[in-house]
């Protein structure tokens, strides 16, 4: 019997390692994309060619010279109609009887009949023309031939040889002949050419006048651009309208419905066109469809202007090429000409260009200014544009408040004698009291003996709206801002307007969008010039300008914000606008702050030195002798009038009521007493510098004693 043996003894030798398999993952092919059919690929193919944009351009060039022909036919009958018929003078008496000049209609209507008078005998001059025209044959044909042989006969008697009687005859005969044979071998190729010279000779017409439908058209014509204002385009405009009489009336005219416009003028960079309405249609029903009408001329509501002339039921339009406007105009006469300066009574700011293309200057002299509009539309660089401008004439003092204070007034410190930057309401009282002081100086001049010529003085108040807002009051409950009675800003505004301009005392405002709490109406009536950039609505419109302006088609509303930076609509006498027009559109030239800065360095170069207060003092200790010297400043010498003025600037409280009497009080003794200089008085700056110096050294011995 066997047994099993089991061994339970440890196996010390390790088992023999078995090889690793790497195990492969087999990724199937990505199915086959499906074939697609010859036919499928085929039709994509012709579908994208027929559709490619090169195809359809070809194929609306071809049949648009097609339809050219077409056109040209159309116009060559209607010419040839209105030549044998009395078409034309029928149409042209509906347009007259439609715009109701009866007095033109009878005229037409006499045409007409004249012409109809010679169409008749010319007609019955037909019926015996034939018999005429056989006899004319006969009698010119013996006639020939009769003095054809009387040439022979001469001929023969010359030669003594007869057979030169028939010569001359034979040599006519040989002529018809040799004709007879030209025209044999031209009329095959005439009879071939012949049609395609008329078919080119149509196509000249209908190119010429554009006789293709609108879609067959290139797409800057389709599109608008570029597209030429003719008469025929103005009168479709103003028929499709939607002015129902308008419409009644053109149709009623035929094609004759441009006898309604006077010439199509070119006016820089577009053209102008007055236009006579039928009877019953009104000038307001044109200008309240202006976007309308711009659509219908293929452009863009801001490239069509309209106006109201002088001629009754006439409205002017203007009409800018396509895109014109919002190209740049170039830069300021100011930037480019360093030599340029100004005269402030006889001068013109050059401020821009009207849309004609013709260069916009403006007169400032006497002229209180308001220029409004939306914020960051323009409307600081306009008004510093006209500031820098009147800087070139050293007689002009300013003083100036901007209340924005983000330094865009910064070149003007060293021209004018007070400056005043900030936003808070410290600054608006500063720039309340800068007025009054206006109003203090405009008092003394009119105080002056008749005959005195006084310099001009400027000021300016940019942001004005931010004076007029200010919620603040004095130490007698009197508020700086506002629109009553007590408002220091607003009454002090209101005096310089009523008498300023007489004694050479003017103020310029610059606010933005405008309302009746920011810019009271006496404010804004009392402006002889007034300036308008893009604004909101129409009721601002006729907040900037007055309700004559805007109802005469002044649109500062329809401007493009932001698109139309710079551009101004002006009314005032100070400039030269078109009879009949009671405002002017200007493209501002931009003036940047280095170009600024530059200006005023020219400006202050033609001056003495012009020393800048940029805060009014108010109720402060003061000392007089040193006031003055600080007024005179660095300039040499200084007329005593103007020291007066400055004086008066700087203390209004203390200064506000001195007269020469005054400032010679205070220097008689000192040795800077005022002297004469080419034959005016003057204080002297090297003698008030001698005066304090020895001041100060006497005032220090005293206390050393």
């Amino acid at each position: 019997m066997s047994e099993n043996v089991i061994d339970l003894r440890e196996d010390t030798n390790p088992p023999a390692p078995v090889a690793s398999v790497t195990t492969l993952t087999v990724v199937p092919d990505p199915p086959a994309s499906p074939v697609v059919p010859l036919w499928v690929r085929s039709g994509r193919a012709v579908k994208n060619a027929i559709t490619h944009d090169r195809t359809k351009t070809g194929a609306r060039a071809l049949a648009r010279h097609s339809l050219y022909i077409a056109g040209g036919a159309r116009i060559a009958a209607r010419r040839a109609w209105d030549g044998r018929t009395a078409a034309r003078y029928e149409r042209l008496l509906r347009a007259a009887e439609a715009q109701g000049n009866y007095e033109v209609a009878a005229e037409w209507e006499e045409r007409g009949q004249r012409f109809r008078d010679a169409r008749h005998r010319r007609r019955m001059d037909l019926l015996t023309s034939p018999i005429d025209a056989a006899k004319g044959v006969l009698v010119g044909t013996g006639m020939g031939i009769g003095s054809l042989v009387a040439l022979g006969i001469v001929m023969a008697i010359a030669t003594k040889d007869v057979t030169h009687v028939v010569t001359p005859l034979m040599a006519v005969v040989d002529f018809i002949n040799l004709l007879i044979t030209i025209v044999q071998v031209v009329w095959g190729p005439a009879l071939t050419i012949g049609p395609f010279l008329a078919l080119l000779a149509l196509w000249a017409v209908g190119s010429k006048q554009q006789a293709a439908p609108a879609w067959s058209m290139p797409d800057n014509v389709r599109n608008g651009e570029g597209e030429p204002i003719t008469p025929s385009i103005v009168v479709k405009a103003l028929r499709d309208l939607g002015v129902p009489a308008l419409r009644n009336a053109i149709k009623d005219m035929g094609d004759a419905g441009a006898s309604m416009l006077g010439p199509i003028r070119i006016a820089g960079c577009g053209v102008e066109v007055d236009v006579t309405l039928p009877s019953g249609v009104s000038t307001i029903e044109v200008q309240n469809r202006r976007r309308k009408l711009a659509e219908n001329l293929t452009r863009h509501e801001h490239e069509v202007f309209i106006n109201i002339p002088q001629a009754a039921r006439t409205v002017r339009l203007w009409v800018a090429d396509s895109g014109a406007l919002d190209e740049p105009i170039g830069p300021s006469p100011l930037v480019t000409d360093e030599t340029m300066t100004a005269d402030y009574a006889k001068g013109r700011a050059p401020w821009g260009q009207d849309l004609r293309g013709d260069a916009a200057a403006l007169s400032v002299y006497q002229r209180h200014l308001l220029i409004t509009g939306l914020s960051n539309q323009g409307k600081t660089a306009a008004l510093r544009a006209l500031a820098l401008w009147l800087a070139l004439d050293k007689s002009v003092e300013f003083r100036i408040a901007d209340l924005k204070g983000a330094g865009d007034w910064a070149m003007f410190d060293g021209l004018a004698s007070l400056l005043i930057q900030g936003p808070t309401d410290e600054h608006v009282i500063q720039a309340t009291e800068m007025v009054e002081g206006l109003v203090t100086e405009m008092e003394r001049r009119l105080q002056a003996p008749p005959g005195t010529v006084f310099l001009p003085l400027v000021g300016i108040v940019d942001e004005a709206q931010v004076a007029f807002m200010c919620p603040l009051k004095d130490a007698d409950k009197n508020p700086y801002g506002g629109s009553k009675a007590t408002s220091r800003y607003f009454m002090a505004v209101r005096k310089v307007h009523n008498q300023g301009r007489a004694v050479n005392v003017t103020l310029w405002e610059g606010t933005q969008d405008p309302t009746d709490q920011n810019l009271p109406k006496l404010v804004r009536e009392g402006a002889h010039t007034r300036a308008s950039l893009v604004l909101g609505t129409e009721s601002q419109a006729k907040m900037a300008l007055g309700d004559k302006a805007v109802e005469g088609g002044a649109a500062p509303h329809l401007l493009r914000q932001g698109l139309d930076k710079g551009t101004l609509v002006v009314a005032s006498d100070g400039i030269a606008i078109p009879a009949g027009q009671a405002s002017l559109t200007i493209r501002t030239h931009y003036i940047d702050d280095d170009e600024a800065v530059a200006i005023a360095d020219r400006a202050k170069a033609m001056r003495d030195g012009v020393t800048t207060l940029h805060v009014i003092e108010r109720g402060a200790e003061h000392d007089p002798l040193a006031d003055i010297a600080s007024v005179v400043g660095t300039a040499e010498r200084v007329r005593t009038k103007d020291v007066l003025s400055r004086l008066g600037t700087l203390n209004a409280d203390a200064y506000g009521g001195w007269s020469f009497i005054d400032l010679k009080r205070v220097l008689d003794g000192t040795g800077a007493e005022p002297y004469k200089s080419d034959g005016v008085m003057v204080v002297s700056r090297d003698r008030l510098a001698r005066a304090l110096a020895n001041r100060d050294t006497d005032g220090s011995a005293s206390a050393a004693e």
